[in-house]
């Protein structure tokens, strides 16, 4: 498309309004590069890539590519060996950075953001250069002392040499008899050396070397001779770390050159995807719509009596949008020309502009300031003749200038262009001008081509009256205001108004009687039948009108039981999903209540088989044992029956127990760990002997000192857990009844795990929080 047609239309002022938007340079010099394409499928995938912007901006708020800089110039330095400063290294590593993250969020979900993910697929991580320069410099820009051990170690000097340096030059500030001749007790520095200030009358009480003068004179910075050497050393040190901070630097230069090429493309995608955000922003902020693009008919350009422009509610982008009044341009299956009339300043050029305007963001991939609905094709050539073109330079006459542009495109012009035409004839004879300005109409219409042309002359208002394609147009006049209202109505030629307009200004009716005698008597009736059109035309709008608001308060009617019947299915699923969760975890707990009962019966089982297996091997070993009978246990002492508390004496076992329960001939006898039921006539209610016999072989005995708690604050539930779990054997073999575990409160995850591992433990009974809820008390199974 020309760039004549462009400037013509304020396409520049719209690119500059887009590059605002964008985040670095690079990004703003493509929105202002930004040109319309005529490829229907480029079309189509610069406004989807728009449309996915917007939805990752909705989506991911916070999405953004801060602290991205345009590193182009400092790319091709390293490239060609040059050393890049600590600022540009930072500035490259928190451009690649942000590069990288915008990669992994797009890349992540490329399904829904397919566009956008083509951006990020071009580019590159570099995580070996961003650790090295994150490794080398500091958020501050100075290179880090671990950058080299080399320049570790020479800082470690430095560091050493200023401490003496200073320790030495403390001693003359407080030793008396250097202080009468300081002018004030302090360190300072003159030419990186470290001095003391002396009074200029006693210069040569302290021999030193004048590193500087005061202004006045009267003051002396001398580096006393005993630490001159020392100076000339941390001279030297400092520059052997400044060839070494240059060695570091130029090494880091040297790894962004490698592979700079590598990232000047993640650079360029980072500003295309830039472009597409700040599209997305702009449409956003414009309140802008995505228009959708059609296809041109199929038939023979010859034969097309339409066009298939359709802008709903269309505003001019560059207007105050609470000022502007939108237009529309109805699609008519008989027209592609729009003969637009009405009085100056009624909003006939700005019409122009607007839909040449609009065009031209679609075809660039930006959303139009129009109501959703409004259809666009993509033209392959939009021309426009709008406003002066006088030139001065060119001798050129406004008449001139004007026919000279669009003699320019009139040949180039097709069905599938869009041509924009203001005051066309204007600026000569009004008689020669209509007829100039009708063939060129007639050459437009000829090659079906698209066309809006303000005009004020009535021989164009009768030829779109009565040729085929085209309609009459005007903009809506104001009789109490005399004013414009700025809207376009199709279909309807402009009035000249003048005979209303000099009645509401008050000339006398006799003048206008007169004149209107001197009028034409068709132009007379014209206005007549323009009047009663625009009546009956204002009725049609306003039963459009009403039934619009039926038809919207009926949808609005629709909606809202829509919304009911939504929030009663939400609810209904939310009550469903409830009422199985509840069910789900009643079945879990029953499930873990019957798994905690079969583990209690099996250890039972397993206690009195183990019982009754020591009992078989001590009459085992009785049996094998010589014939002598067994050592005969102390004498019972006289008292009442057996009760619980006792301490017997198992024979069976040959075992001191206590009995635990008595009931009938028989009791419950805790003997060791194991808890027995034996018959009271297998128990004697006496003291062990002192001599025994032979041990029966019985459990390991439980560990001694066993705490009550155990504190696991502090630790993470993978080292926590193998702790608590020797904690509860300790405490079961210790036989106590319970323990409590701290884990305090925190973010809850050790809590959880915790009382996650007590569940269903062998060896815990139950378990309940305290009321601080910072620690668990489980009580021990018996």
């Amino acid at each position: 498309m020309r760039e004549h047609d462009l400037i013509t239309l304020e396409w520049p002022k719209i690119r500059e309004r887009l590059a605002a938007y964008t985040a670095f340079p690079w990004s703003a010099e493509k929105a202002r590069a930004l040109r319309p394409s005529a490829d229907p499928a480029e079309v189509l995938a610069r406004l989807a890539e728009t449309e996915e912007a917007r939805r990752l901006l909705a989506r991911e708020p916070g999405f953004d590519l801060g602290g991205v800089r345009d590193l182009r110039l400092h790319l091709e330095a390293a490239r060609r060996g040059a050393t890049l400063v600590p600022a540009d290294l930072l500035a490259l590593r928190g451009t690649l950075q942000a590069a990288r993250r915008a990669r992994r969020i797009l890349l992540r979900r490329s399904g829904e953001w397919p566009h956008l993910a083509r951006h990020a697929a071009r580019m590159q991580e570099f995580p070996e250069l961003e650790e090295e320069i994150a490794r080398c410099l500091d958020e501050a820009g100075e290179v880090k002392d671990e950058a080299s051990p080399a320049l570790r170690a020479l800082r470690a000097e430095i560091r050493r040499l200023t401490h003496e340096i200073q320790g030495r030059l403390q001693a003359y500030l407080t030793d008396p008899r250097y202080v009468p001749y300081l002018q004030e007790p302090l360190i300072t520095l003159r030419g990186d050396r470290f001095v003391i200030p002396v009074k200029a009358e006693h210069r040569g009480k302290i021999p030193g070397l004048v590193h500087d003068v005061s202004a006045s004179g009267a003051t002396l910075f001398i580096e006393p001779l005993p630490v001159v050497e020392r100076g000339n050393q941390l001279r030297a040190a400092q520059a052997q770390e400044e060839k070494e901070v240059a060695r570091i630097l130029a090494a880091l230069s040297a790894a962004v050159g490698a592979r700079a090429e590598e990232i000047r493309s993640t650079l360029e995608a980072v500003a295309d995807l830039d472009l597409a955000l700040a599209k997305a922003r702009y449409a956003i902020d414009l309140r802008a719509e995505r228009p959708e693009i059609v296809q041109w008919p199929d038939e023979p350009p010859e034969q097309r009596t339409q066009s298939p422009l359709w802008l709903r509610q269309a505003r001019h982008p560059l207007l105050d949008p609470q000022r502007v009044v939108p237009i529309d341009i109805p699609p008519d299956p008989s027209t592609f020309m729009l003969i637009l009339t009405g009085p100056n300043t009624g909003g006939k050029t700005v019409a122009l502009k607007t839909v040449g305007l609009l065009a031209i963001m679609a075809q660039s991939g930006l959303h139009v300031p129009a109501a959703e609905g409004s259809r666009l094709p993509v033209f392959d050539g939009i021309y426009a003749d709008i406003g002066d073109e006088q030139s001065i330079e060119q001798n050129l006459s406004t008449f001139s200038a004007h026919l000279t542009n669009i003699l320019g495109f009139l040949d180039k012009a097709t069905a599938r262009s869009l041509v924009l035409l203001d005051e066309l004839g204007a600026g000569t004879d009004p008689m020669e001008g209509a007829a100039l300005a009708r063939a060129l109409l007639e050459r437009l219409h000829e090659r079906r081509a698209t066309t809006l042309v303000a005009t004020h002359f009535p021989e164009l208002k009768l030829w779109a009256q009565t040729t085929p394609g085209a309609v009459n147009a005007s903009v809506e006049f104001d009789p109490e205001t005399l004013a414009p209202t700025y809207r376009v109505r199709i279909g309807l030629p402009g009035r000249s108004n003048a005979f209303l307009i000099a009645r509401r200004l008050g000339m006398p009716e006799a003048l206008i009687a007169r004149a209107q005698q001197y009028a034409s008597p068709e132009a007379l009736r014209l206005e007549a039948l323009l009047s009663e059109a625009e009546r009956l035309r204002e009725e049609a709008a306003r039963a459009r009108e009403e039934a619009e608001q039926a038809r919207t308060t009926a949808c609005a009617l629709e909606a809202e039981w829509r919304e009911r019947l939504a929030r009663i299915e939400a609810e209904r699923e939310r009550l469903l999903r409830e009422a199985r969760e509840q069910i789900e975890a009643l079945l879990r707990e029953a499930q873990e209540e019957v798994g905690r009962v079969r583990r209690q019966v099996r250890r039972i089982h397993q206690a009195e088989v183990e019982a009754a297996r020591q009992r078989l091997e001590a009459l085992r070993a009785r049996a094998r044992g010589p014939l002598t009978p067994p050592l005969a246990a102390p004498e019972a002492r006289a008292g009442p029956a057996f009760a619980t508390g006792d301490r017997v004496w198992v024979r069976p076992l040959q075992a001191e127990g206590e009995i635990l329960h008595v009931e009938g001939e028989e009791a419950d006898v805790q003997v060791g760990r194991w808890r027995l039921r034996m018959p009271l006539a297998d128990l004697e209610r006496r003291e062990r002997p002192a001599a025994t016999l032979a041990p029966v072989p019985s459990p390991p005995s439980p560990p001694s000192g066993v705490a009550l708690d155990l504190d696991l604050r502090g630790m993470r539930v993978e080292d926590a857990l193998p702790v608590l779990e020797k904690f509860l054997d300790d405490a079961f073999l210790a036989g106590m009844p319970f323990v409590r575990i701290i884990h305090g409160k925190g973010t809850g995850a050790l809590r959880r795990a915790v009382r996650e591992r007590l569940k269903g433990h062998p060896h815990v009974e139950a378990f309940e929080s305290t009321s601080d809820d910072g620690a668990t008390i489980a009580r021990l199974a018996r």
